[in-house]
Formats: C-alpha cells, structure tokens, sequence
C-alpha cells in the first residue's frame, strides 16, 4: 500500500492555527494524507501542495459539520453482542 514511510506535518490553516497531518507517498505516486483530528477522511493529492489544498478543503467541510452535530442532541446506548 505504501511506497514510501509515512510522514507527519503541520499545515498552516490561518496565522493562529496550524492543522497537523499524516501523509506518505502511495505506489502510484499521489501523495495520500489524513488531518489527525479526523484519521478517517483520507485525501490525496499528485504533490504536497495539492495534497494540502485537498486537506484545508476536508478541514472546511467537516469543520462546518462539526458545528451542525453541536447543536443535535446525542443519546447513547448499548448493543448486546452474542458470541
């Protein structure tokens, strides 16, 4: 999967804020990356640079969803498992 190690680094969002983010560079040569605040959102990009514009545009979405899932009112629960 990985061509290359994978990397960590710090993006500049705006001048109060840094975002970090984990990258590597996959077979095909895209560079591939996720922000460490949400691990689970993978983008790529064919450079760094792009890679980067890719992660602030992720980082506006799901920044704006985060703030939509504030105002809802979370319950929990418990999900039996059988073995």
């Amino acid at each position: 999967m990985y061509s290359s190690l994978v990397r960590k680094r710090r993006l500049l969002y705006n001048r109060n804020m840094e975002l970090e983010y984990t990258y590597w560079k996959a077979k095909d040569g895209w560079f591939v990356g996720y922000l460490n605040i949400w691990p689970d959102h993978l983008t790529q990009g064919k450079d760094i640079q792009e890679l980067e514009e890719m992660l602030l545009d992720l980082y506006e979405f799901y920044k704006e969803e985060q703030a939509e899932l504030e105002t809802v009112e979370k319950k929990s629960g418990l999900l039996k498992v059988y073995a």
